[in-house]
């Protein structure tokens, strides 16, 4: 298996070694928000003329799904 070269590895680990656990939690929040909204956004560009009620209902099976897939 060929990976992805990844030459700023080492100054995203050590950025993220200098982070206090409180900062490192605040940022996977900040990325797991982000996340979201980007499925959310990808999701309405997908499903343009759902109402919101139904668009709402989609997205929130969808979330169901991915947490499933993780847990």
């Amino acid at each position: 298996m060929n990976l992805k070269p990844r030459p700023n590895h080492q100054l995203y680990l050590d950025v993220i070694r200098k982070m206090s656990p409180e900062q490192r939690l605040q940022k996977a929040i900040e990325l797991s928000e982000l996340a979201r909204l980007a499925a959310r956004d990808g999701l309405r560009q997908r499903f343009p003329d759902l109402s919101e009620p139904e668009f709402h209902k989609l997205f929130l099976k969808q979330l169901e799904k991915c947490h499933n897939r993780n847990y």
